[in-house]
């Protein structure tokens, strides 16, 4: 089986992605998305920003390399009436069946950052989006001190080093990297901007530790740490560690969970 289906069907990211609606939410009012626009979001999960675009009159199409992710995304657009929007599933280094310039906006939050092929990503979310549209990506910064970057370079140091050859999906947010990928994809630099925006994880009856609990039972890259960590021993000292990255970084005081993140938002204007 290809390791990123494997990695985003272990767990179930929908208990994950409950904590991230609002965020997702109000990440789409920022980009000025009109009635029957047609948009894509790439690794689209089960419709943290594919529900709010459509709720705004977009044609949505969701793509997602994980099966029980689309089906959950199919379920939730039945159930919410939402018959402009769709999941299917699909490959971001390698989005098959998908026209050429078919979209007027390509999004990706924090999904096509973790597939394997980065320099295919780029040129896929190009080819599919019309000129004149726009590619938008929201990726974790590695290194930042903030709570998902912790998360990841925490459990990565009690996971096994990946293969050669291996692309660390962190990569997507460095400003250089972005820039050489888009540009071998035929965008000049001009049209790529860079900024960094913050993304909230909210948990309102949840403490930090119960929220690292779910990450723990339900996120694959924080699954794979602990199964790792428990063959050597060491799942007291991991759970520890990002229990105590969940308290430092919860501004919550009244009880719950309120976690924020920093990212790279990236935008790519594709030229006409």
């Amino acid at each position: 089986m290809n390791p990123n289906k494997a990695l985003w069907e272990k767990g179930d990211f929908t208990v994950i992605a409950a904590t991230m609606r609002e965020a997702g939410e109000t990440f789409v009012k920022t980009l000025g998305v009109s009635q029957g626009m047609r948009v894509l979001d790439l690794g689209c999960g089960d419709g943290t920003t594919a529900v709010p675009l459509a709720r705004l009159g977009a044609d949505v199409t969701g793509i997602d390399i994980a099966s029980n992710l689309v089906e959950a995304g199919n379920r939730r657009a039945v159930e919410l009436g939402l018959t402009n929007l769709k999941f299917q599933q699909g490959d971001a280094c390698h989005l098959e069946g998908v026209a050429d310039d078919s979209f007027d906006l390509s999004l990706s939050v924090f999904g096509a950052m973790f597939a394997p092929k980065p320099f295919d990503v780029a040129k896929e979310t190009v080819r599919v989006t019309k000129p004149g549209g726009r590619v938008v990506m929201g990726n974790w910064i590695p290194n930042d001190p903030t709570f998902v970057a912790q998360v990841l370079k925490i459990s990565s140091a009690f996971t096994p080093p990946p293969p050669e050859g291996f692309v660390s999906p962190m990569t997507w947010g460095v400003e250089s990297h972005v820039v050489e990928r888009f540009e071998q994809a035929g965008v000049s630099k001009d049209n790529i901007s860079i900024e960094k925006n913050t993304f909230l994880f909210r948990a309102p009856n949840r403490s930090p530790s119960e929220v690292i609990e779910l990450f723990r039972k339900f996120y694959g890259p924080t699954m794979n740490a602990f199964e790792a960590a428990d063959k050597n021993g060491k799942t007291d000292e991991l759970k520890s560690q990002l229990i105590a990255l969940a308290e430092a970084q919860n501004t919550q005081t009244g009880g719950g969970t309120e976690i924020p993140a920093t990212f790279l938002r990236v935008t790519v204007k594709v030229q006409p």
